[in-house]
């Protein structure tokens, strides 16, 4: 039915339906618009799509294991993936380090771990299969490889010194004297700096702006001259790299080695068998050996046997029974030797004891006999002096004079006497 044949009322509702039709499917593909944005938005948020990235890249002897896409791990966590694996040409004069170029980048904030001296690029196992992965330390010292401040190159020593905000700029290079580093990177600018540097014979530095941080990244380190050098989209900063051998190389060294220790082994076994044989040799012997020690041990067992014996029996194999009774009779009349000294002695010491006693009595009555006559010592002092009285009379007396006389004996001569200052003075 043609739409002219509706009634007004029912055109009005169709008209209606319409519109309503026409605004829900205007919001449904508005609504899938946004979703897939957001969707695409989302992906690309999580992948790093909106962060910037840092490109480095090292070698490697063997890209056995490594594959274009392979996460790149730091902390043991991926924050980057390899984007470039390729061998270096066979012109390749100028580089000796390795055969295999490996290109990857971290994402943002990562790549601030990632410092001058301390960062390596470690190709390691990772799993079976041979797989390999690579991963990265974080820096220990240096600077940073990647710089998100302003940077000046070419910059000369005055305009350095007019350079607005002064104290917060940095040195961007490293000064060397010949073969000695004499300022590092990073130095504040100062005025004693900028004269060190002139009296180094430097016109022109490379300097870093602190005070302000940009989005991209302004430079990166040159590891081979020692400076940072303005970015470019083609700027890597390279790594310097620690890479175990691929496990089917060192299962190919390891058979190599069983190879070669394979004729020793077989020398071993030959000669533990030639041992193994004397041993069997040896141990016949033995048998022979203990076979003859029987009667020995048999002999042992009875004279064991016998000095188990309580009876003595060590004792009378020792010392025979007539030279017992003879030690016997001997022991006997020591002993009666012994009683009869001890008999005498102790008649002796009776003897002794009466000899003292009369001792002491004699003694007593002298004693007695002196403290009754007081005089006596007075007449034994009298007697003494009169003694020595007559031995000087028969000094003097010319008929005993030569029984008295001394041997002489050369004398030292007399010394002068002594005389006073004065005395002397008076003499001269």
């Amino acid at each position: 039915m043609a739409l002219q044949d509706l009634t007004p009322q029912l055109r009005t509702r169709l008209n209606r339906m319409e519109r309503a039709v026409g605004w829900f499917v205007m919001l449904a593909t508005a609504l899938l618009v946004f979703g897939f944005g957001y969707y695409i938005y989302n992906t690309a948020e999580n992948k790093g799509w909106f962060k910037i990235k840092a490109q480095y890249f090292t070698y490697a002897d063997s890209g056995a294991g490594l594959s274009i896409g392979d996460p790149v791990n730091l902390m043991g966590f991926p924050r980057g993936r390899i984007t470039q694996i390729e061998p270096m040409p066979p012109t390749w004069g100028s580089y000796t380090r390795s055969n295999i170029f490996i290109g990857f980048e971290v994402t943002e904030p990562y790549y601030d771990y990632i410092w001058t001296e301390g960062s390596v690029a470690q190709i390691a196992e990772s799993g079976f299969l041979g797989k390999r992965a690579l991963n990265l330390t974080p820096g220990t010292n240096g600077y940073s490889t990647y710089l998100t401040q302003p940077f000046v190159e070419n910059l000369t020593l005055a305009d350095a010194a007019n350079l607005p905000h002064f104290e917060k700029w940095r040195l961007g290079e490293e000064i060397y004297n010949g073969a000695n580093l004499e300022i590092k990177a990073w130095a504040h600018l100062s005025t004693n700096l900028l004269q060190t540097l002139a009296g180094l014979g430097v016109t022109n530095i490379r300097a870093i702006d602190t005070s302000v941080k940009k989005r991209s990244f302004t430079a990166v380190w040159n590891r081979e001259k020692r400076y940072y050098e303005p970015f470019r989209k083609t700027s890597a900063c390279e790594l310097p790299r620690e890479e175990a051998p691929a496990i089917n190389e060192r299962l190919q060294g390891l058979v190599s080695q069983v190879e070669t220790a394979l004729p020793h082994i077989l020398d071993l076994t030959n000669q533990l068998s030639a041992v193994l044989s004397n041993s069997a040799r040896l141990t016949s012997n033995l048998d022979v050996i203990a076979e003859n020690a029987r009667p020995l041990v048999t002999n042992l067992s009875v004279i064991t046997a016998n000095i188990r014996d309580p009876h003595g029996s060590l004792g009378e194999w020792l010392i025979p029974v007539n030279t017992h009774q003879q030690l016997d009779t001997t022991l006997l009349s020591a002993n009666i030797a012994i009683t009869n000294v001890d008999t005498n002695l102790v008649a002796m010491a009776e003897g002794i004891t009466r000899s003292l006693d009369n001792l002491a009595d004699i003694t007593s009555n002298l004693n007695h006999q002196v403290q009754v006559n007081s005089n006596i010592l007075s007449q034994i002092s009298g007697l003494v002096v009169n003694s020595d009285q007559f031995v000087q009379g028969l000094k003097r007396f010319w008929l005993f004079r030569h029984l008295f006389k001394t041997k002489t004996t050369n004398a030292p001569p007399a010394a002068p006497p002594l005389q006073s200052p004065k005395a002397k003075s008076q003499e001269q």
